[in-house]
């Protein structure tokens, strides 16, 4: 962020801030969000605009149908939160927004995860990543204890590794595959990054053409006969590349998403680690971009998407 920022009229502004979210959700002017329909005028009140539409006929602003939708928190301050959180590579927390807005804390937490929701992708309609000949990187990592221990056969609590770490086992798991040539990320909490857990993501999200590189895990094992060709390299021999067969680059997007989960937010519930991931598959996914752009690419990817509950953790 320039030191010029926030010296921006939208974030001050309420009616800037307004023309601001409106430029980037519609681009070429208000459309009706519960029809469709090109057709609208305004209403006495500023910035609500009523559909022209005779079977529709509904009143809408540009907040309706998306995360922002029935907040009564200023334009402004969502501007501003927008922009945070698009240009904080290793996150922003709720606290550090209170602060900056001057707003409850509650306040600040529901904006928090509006957007981290607003940022997340999903969906059958993702296109397959990698293709003919590119390499797709798939790793598994572990981050934060999971809140109910796993117990393993006749009710054994897994016990800390000889290293004096205590291992995956009650860890919550993570899997992310990376399209290298396209810089794209994906990444899903899992229950347990088991074979056939992980194979299933790496079948429905990667091309059957695709070179699927690996480190030497057994989880891979299986389902990576079903590509091009799996490439494995092997972390226990030292053993980090060999030509351009290599898994750093998705550790490296696990070293960036660590770094700020312990560093930044330092804990999340389990059930929000998703949104976690989604905001950091986010900003790693958009880094091509301008702070600008991304704010704005994240406004138009809340739309259609709310969350009801309010109570922080």
């Amino acid at each position: 962020m320039g030191k010029n920022t926030f010296k921006n009229k939208h974030f001050h502004d309420e009616e800037a801030a307004r023309a601001w979210f409106e430029a980037a959700r519609w681009p070429e002017g208000p459309v009706c969000p519960h029809c469709g329909s090109l057709k609208h005028y305004a209403t006495k009140k500023a910035g609500r605009y009523r559909c022209g539409e005779k079977e529709c006929r509904k009143d809408f602003t540009v907040t309706t149908k998306s995360v922002m939708e029935r907040s009564h928190v200023p334009l402004t301050s969502w501007a501003q939160a927008f922009h945070l959180y698009a240009s904080s590579k290793k996150g922003f927390t709720a606290s550090q927004l209170e602060r900056i807005l001057g707003c409850e804390y509650n306040t600040a937490w529901f904006i928090h995860h509006r957007i981290m929701e607003a940022m997340r992708r999903g969906g059958l309609d993702l296109p397959p990543m990698g293709g003919p000949g590119r390499p797709v990187e798939v790793d598994e990592a572990y981050h934060g204890k999971v809140e109910v221990p796993r117990r393993r056969s006749r009710g054994r609590i897994p016990k800390p590794t000889k290293g004096g770490k205590s291992g995956p086992a009650d860890k919550r798991a993570i899997v992310s595959l990376i399209d290298r040539e396209a810089g794209q990320v994906r990444s899903f909490h899992v229950p347990a990054a088991d074979a056939e857990t992980v194979a299933k993501i790496v079948r429905e999200n990667v091309h059957k053409e695709s070179r699927l590189h690996t480190d030497e895990s057994r989880l891979y094992t299986v389902v990576g006969k079903e590509f091009a060709a799996h490439e494995t390299v092997h972390h226990a021999a030292k053993e980090y590349a060999r030509g351009d067969v290599t898994t750093n680059t998705v550790e490296g997007y696990f070293g960036i998403f660590k770094r700020g989960m312990r560093g930044n937010y330092q804990h999340c519930a389990e059930k929000n680690l998703h949104r976690y991931l989604a905001e950091y598959d986010f900003r790693y996914n958009t880094r091509n971009l301008t702070d600008g752009e991304r704010a704005a690419l994240a406004v138009v990817s809340g739309i259609g998407k709310r969350l009801t509950y309010r109570q922080p953790h």
